[in-house]
């Protein structure tokens, strides 16, 4: 038979203090000054370090009703 030892609340949260979501880091796009997420490419313009990578079809207008 295996003794199990209990840890404290202190050992666990010493062990999940790694867990913690970190914040993604945000930079400006130079094609189009849009906020983007660290080497991605642009979702706004479709550039990726100065070349058009992707084709961005332009956003519909939303429709409201009165």
């Amino acid at each position: 038979m295996v003794v199990r030892m209990r840890h404290t609340r202190a050992h666990t949260a010493n062990r999940r203090s790694h867990h913690a979501l970190k914040v993604a880091n945000l930079v400006a796009c130079k094609n189009c000054n849009a906020m983007k997420t660290a080497h991605r490419v642009c979702d706004a313009c479709g550039y990726y370090r100065g070349k058009k990578v992707l084709q961005i079809k332009a956003k519909k207008a939303a429709v409201t009703k009165a």
